[in-house]
């Protein structure tokens, strides 16, 4: 008997060390799961065919039309003294930002529509999402600080000096840049702490934070909470100071007694008020909005208009629309090009 019991005890025991060493291997296996995807497939354009080809002759010149034209406002306001004012020292540090935005995703994306492999690594997604994130949040600052600059212009043409010293803009730039990255830091960890345990394919040809967040094998309902909120301080706060600035200028400039008048304090910030309302419509309609209601197919249009179009319309419709730049850019190639003795 018991010789019985001894038999049935080992058989007990040896059946739940059998059952410890199950559990330890799939929490090992889990383990490994969790930390398993070390790099992303980027699907991009990839459902377009031979039409890839096409889109990278557009997207190629559309980039290099980009650089050249920030380019080209960045020199004119470093090189012409008659620029050196708040209002074009903003669109100096703005086109810098966009030049650094684009920078970010069109290079890598030109890769992809020529490339079979389309992969990138965990770490270059993460720092991608950081730094397109951070030059995004700062274009919405700095528009948000060249309404306040406008709004100072017009309506206190006395006290403008004093509001907007040399000490006051650059303190506004850093504000905008450290702001900016801050809200892009929060972002990022909240998406890349995330356990990524198997699908690795973004939708998107750009690591994105909806198609990215949407590949956690866990419940992100907070993460994407947090995310919204976050997006929805980053986007609307200086919107709305953009908005209230121009209806302050708009009860100015109407007190303004010539047609003539009216009209140039009306130019001065059309320029302005094209590229708020490109901007910030783009973004909105992207991140405004929960995370569940994306779809690639019907954003692509959207997301192409602010990582492509939205960048080139800035150099554009400060170019086109501004006469300050347009003389100034007539002035420094004719005194010889893009080179510091213009300045003398």
């Amino acid at each position: 008997m018991k010789s019985f019991l001894d038999k049935d005890g080992k058989v007990e025991k040896s059946n739940e060390q059998q059952e410890l060493k199950e559990v330890n291997f799939w929490e090992q296996v889990n383990q490994a799961n969790f930390s398993s995807v070390t790099e992303f497939l980027l699907l991009g354009f990839s459902n377009l065919g031979e039409i890839q080809i096409f889109l990278f002759a557009i997207f190629l010149c559309l980039y290099l039309i980009i650089l050249s034209g920030n380019i080209t406002i960045i020199t004119v306001i470093r090189l012409d003294r008659s620029l050196h004012i708040p209002m074009y020292f903003f669109l100096g540090i703005l086109s810098i930002s966009e030049t650094c935005y684009t920078f970010v995703i069109l290079p890598k994306m030109l890769i992809n529509l020529l490339s079979l492999l389309r992969t990138i690594s965990f770490l270059n997604c993460a720092t991608q999402m950081f730094f397109f994130l951070g030059f995004a949040i700062t274009n919405c600052m700095l528009l948000g600080v060249m309404g306040y600059d406008r709004y100072a212009a017009i309506c206190h043409p006395l006290r403008y000096p004093v509001l907007m010293n040399w000490q006051v803009c650059g303190q506004l730039a850093v504000a905008c840049v450290v702001i900016g990255f801050l809200f892009s830091l929060t972002g990022s960890l909240l998406v890349f702490k995330l356990p990524f345990c198997g699908p690795n394919k973004i939708n998107h040809y750009f690591c994105d934070i909806s198609p990215i967040i949407r590949l956690a094998c866990t419940d992100t309902y907070v993460n994407e909470l947090v995310i919204f909120i976050g997006g929805v301080v980053a986007l609307m706060v200086p919107l709305t100071f953009i908005c209230i600035s121009y209806g302050f200028i708009v009860h100015t400039i109407l007190k303004i007694p010539s047609a003539e008048g009216k009209r140039k304090a009306f130019s001065t910030c059309a320029s302005h008020l094209t590229v708020v309302i490109v901007h910030y419509g783009c973004a909105s309609f992207v991140y405004l909005r929960p995370s569940t209601k994306y779809s690639f197919s019907k954003d692509r249009l959207v997301t192409v208009t602010y990582t492509v179009v939205t960048p080139l319309l800035n150099p554009m419709v400060y170019s086109l629309r501004n006469k300050d730049v347009q003389v100034a850019i007539r002035k420094v190639i004719g005194r010889g090009g893009f080179y510091p003795k213009a300045l003398k």
